[in-house]
């Protein structure tokens, strides 16, 4: 039973990992195309 447990805690682990990956990544694209964006907007003034 606590061999079960401790799979299904480390899956679980696993998977809330890779999620803040992602969602961690989305934010960085994210503030890269608003920099990109100002930088053009900087550029044309």
């Amino acid at each position: 039973m606590k061999q079960w447990l401790l799979i299904v805690l480390a899956t679980l682990a696993l998977t809330a990992c890779n999620t803040m990956r992602g969602i961690g990544q989305d934010v960085s694209k994210g503030g890269q195309a608003i920099e990109n964006a100002a930088k053009d907007v900087s550029n044309k003034m």
